[in-house]
């Protein structure tokens, strides 16, 4: 129970959910231009497809959304991410929603600091009045920032940091919620917390003395993997071998250096980051973002990175728009030419058994239910 306690502190303190963030204060007037028209993701009806182990092979025949990565509080074009563009692909089985996020750069890591490693949040609107801007844009602050005071500006947090976390393993759905990926929601920069967790109001007084709700983080809610850096020059390759810099680091994991699944270093490729979560849960909080099949939701992706090995900060992320973004949860057949002629083969032998059924019950029947013709013929004609 105390590692539980230590380890929950940790990231409510590290990660700043509950803290105020007084870097997120911007200086000056806001301007932003967007098409929203172009700010779409598109999440088809493909069941089957993706399995979340870190590996973009399964999401190759999926058409994604390519986005530009400028600072979310200057979100200028001369400040934009200059190793490349990221790519937002989607889909949904009925029942989980999945999200890759694709995006280049040189592979950076720091032991035991996460704010040296990249990192990535899902941002989705829950409150009808939540907006991007200030992460839901509630005007409280800390102190006063209630489901009451806040209602309606709810907005769900997924949050992916490397950190310690091994390339290729699968977080989320029980005790690793507390691990590299959190599941938060929020009213704004200074008012985030943990899911399930959040101000214990007096009720006569009305003011926050401090203390949480009981924790219903569910098992399940939401699943992500580390991403793998892999070489430009082969992507199916495997990671390349961890820096010697970071050898002091593999006992804790079982890993010898030979073994290990870091990257180097320095090396230019591509992080992949892989999420999943239910198009809808069990949360009675407004804490997480229910979605509807054939309807829309809004959300923003956000990225972290230690631009020259300098430390990030909260407010200092890459987003892929000044405002929300459009998310689409599609319906449809998802039937090929090769599974509908699958299909076809076996609805035709289906009506031929179908066919070939009722005559034999017609014959059957027929002759059943036909008069019996054999003539009496008393005992003493025989």
């Amino acid at each position: 129970m105390v590692v539980r306690f230590l380890l929950l502190a940790f990231l409510v303190f590290g990660f700043g959910l509950t803290r105020r963030v007084n870097s997120h204060e911007e200086s000056g007037e806001r301007s932003c231009v967007s098409n929203s028209e172009e700010m779409h993701i598109q999440a088809d009806f493909k069941p089957g497809i993706i399995t979340l182990d870190g590996c973009a092979n399964d999401w190759e025949d999926i058409d994604g959304s390519e986005f530009s990565l400028r600072p979310a509080l200057d979100p200028d074009e001369d400040h934009e991410y200059k190793d490349g563009k990221m790519t937002v692909k989607a889909l949904h089985d009925g029942n989980n929603v999945f999200f890759l996020l694709q995006v280049d750069g040189n592979y950076v890591y720091s032991k035991g600091d996460i704010k040296k490693c990249p990192s990535v949040a899902l941002m989705f609107q829950i409150g009808d009045n939540a907006t991007y801007h200030n992460m839901g844009g509630c005007k409280e602050q800390k102190g006063s920032c209630t489901n009451k005071t806040c209602k309606g500006h709810e907005v769900d947090l997924m949050h992916f940091v490397i950190g310690n976390a091994i390339p290729g393993r699968l977080y989320g759905g029980g005790d690793n919620s507390f691990g590299p990926l959190v599941d938060a929601y929020a009213w704004n920069p200074h008012c985030r917390y943990l899911n399930g967790m959040g101000p214990s109001v007096d009720r006569i007084t009305g003011k926050e003395h401090g203390g949480t709700v009981a924790l219903q983080i569910s098992q399940g809610v939401v699943q992500g993997l580390n991403p793998k850096l892999k070489s430009t020059e082969d992507l199916n390759t495997s990671p390349l071998v961890l820096s010697t810099s970071l050898s002091v680091g593999l006992s804790v994991f079982g890993f010898v250096e030979e073994d290990s699944p870091y990257s180097k270093g320095g090396e230019k490729g591509t992080y992949y980051f892989e999420f999943a979560r239910p198009l809808r849960t069990m949360d009675r909080l407004q804490q997480d973002v229910q979605f509807t099949i054939d309807w829309s939701s809004k959300m923003s992706v956000a990225f972290w990175y230690p631009v020259d090995g300098k430390q990030w900060v909260g407010s200092g992320h890459y987003t892929i728009n000044c405002d929300w973004a459009s998310l689409d949860i599609a319906c449809g057949s998802v039937l090929t030419d090769a599974s509908r002629s699958g299909w076809d083969m076996a609805s035709a032998f289906a009506l031929l058994f179908s066919v070939a059924a009722l005559c034999i019950a017609i014959f059957v029947s027929y002759h059943v239910s036909r008069p019996n013709t054999v003539k009496f013929a008393p005992v003493e004609n025989l």
